[in-house]
């Protein structure tokens, strides 16, 4: 136990949603009513999952429920999860911003948390004068903060603007600074969210530079929320997987992402009408171990399944195509039968399963779509075009020398494989 500088035993946050505060009159009076008979809250037996993709019948949501972990001194805990998972209110509890409905959080150090971009700076005061805030809110003295003064902004890149107010820093230069402050500070723990985003390329490998220095060299403890999963499994030990506001998985890192890129969130097809009494029986993106995905690794390998049936016997050969197509509607590739020279044929009563193999995807990460089309051999008649039956994302990982340097489209929508010699 002795090892252990944080543990959070039954944390939970419930929000009222569409107004400020707990609610209304009678709902304050009603708690304090409980309270004085010594019963429980009566809100915390009511409020939903915190489910955007559902409407929902409470006006009470649970954006953290009985959250339960440990973190060992000079661990790099990973904090994984879709948009709305509860990330960063877990974060903003740890750090102290808000207060949790109901658990306890057990601490055995100094924390210190970059949370949103230029959190704790005063836009009218300097670089310098922000540093020395900064770290007075973080518990440090003058004599401690200006010892550092030197480290601080030599890594944050922002000498030439140090003297110059915060508020004509760009968002990226704030973080810079901000994250500098935290680090170099000596907390024991250190709280990051996704903020490390807006920085650069070559400010980002500093930053994972420096977080595994203070973790492996001087044994501090790293949270580190982030949607880059190779900058998550590079990074971290240990990763914690939350899925609407509950723990869903804690473990090694490798295995968590790997469990959170086959996550199932497209919405299975099941006999969608073609023509000519053809069904789209079902359609999947499968990873090379065939489990179902939505995600996508750069460079790795991939498989698109499609199911179809005919309730009656068709002589005729038929053409099926995949095409994946960018998130502005321009079609990247297609994978055809007839260019494969693939015979597909159908058989009344029966179902026929075709996979695609994709040996190395090499889109550049980023979200993509999928349409189905279906069309006689013979006649070049178009039986059926299902747009948009499959949406997936394609992220980096670290099995490909390009992909930590890739970020946009600007070296276009393939990285190809190649060495210069």
């Amino acid at each position: 136990m002795s090892d252990v500088i944080l543990k959070v035993e039954n944390l939970s946050k419930q929000y009222r949603l569409g107004t400020i505060g707990t609610g209304t009159i009678s709902h304050d009076l009603n708690r304090w009513w409980a309270g004085i008979r010594g019963k429980e809250d009566p809100y915390l037996k009511i409020g939903e999952t915190n489910d955007r993709s559902k409407k929902g019948e409470s006006e009470y949501v649970w954006a953290l429920k009985d959250i339960n972990f440990e973190v060992k001194r000079g661990e790099i805990l990973g904090i994984i999860g879709k948009n709305g998972a509860g990330k960063s209110t877990l974060l903003k509890i740890l750090s102290k911003v808000t207060g949790p409905t109901t658990g306890v959080i057990k601490y055995n150090g100094r924390i210190a948390s970059l949370l949103e971009v230029g959190t704790g700076f005063h836009p009218e005061m300097t670089g310098k004068e922000n540093v020395f805030l900064n770290g007075a809110i973080l518990g440090m003295t003058k004599k401690e903060i200006s010892s550092k003064l030197d480290e601080i902004i030599e890594f944050s890149g922002c000498e030439r603007f140090i003297d110059t107010p915060v508020k004509r820093y760009s968002s990226g230069m704030k973080v810079r600074l901000a994250f500098a402050v935290a680090a170099f500070l000596e907390p024991d723990i250190l709280v990051v969210d996704e903020v490390l985003a807006v920085g650069d390329t070559e400010f980002q490998k500093k930053a994972i530079g420096k977080m595994q220095d203070i973790s492996n060299t001087e044994g501090r403890t790293v949270l580190f929320v982030s949607h880059d999963m190779a900058a998550i499994s590079s990074l971290c030990s240990i990763c914690i997987l939350l899925e609407y506001g509950y723990v869903k998985e804690v473990g090694e890192t490798k295995q968590v992402i790997n469990n959170y890129l086959t996550c199932k969130t497209n919405t299975l097809l099941s006999n969608v009408f073609f023509k000519d009494d053809l069904y789209l029986k079902s359609f999947k993106l499968l990873s090379k171990q065939r489990e179902r995905i939505d995600f996508v690794l750069f460079d790795s390998t991939i498989i698109f399944e499609v199911e179809i049936e005919s309730k009656r016997e068709i002589v005729n050969d038929f053409i099926l195509e995949f095409k994946v197509k960018s998130d502005s509607e321009r079609v990247l590739s297609t994978f055809s039968t007839y260019l494969n020279k693939y015979q597909f044929k159908t058989n009344g009563g029966y179902s026929r399963k075709l996979s695609c193999v994709v040996d190395s995807v090499s889109l550049i990460p980023g979200k993509y779509s999928i349409d189905i089309i279906i069309i006689k051999y013979m006649e070049g008649d178009k039986l059926a075009k299902l747009s948009d039956v499959y949406n997936f994302e394609v992220v980096r990982s670290n099995n490909f020398i390009f992909s930590n340097k890739i970020k946009s489209k600007f070296h276009g929508d393939f990285i190809m494989k190649y060495k210069w010699s």
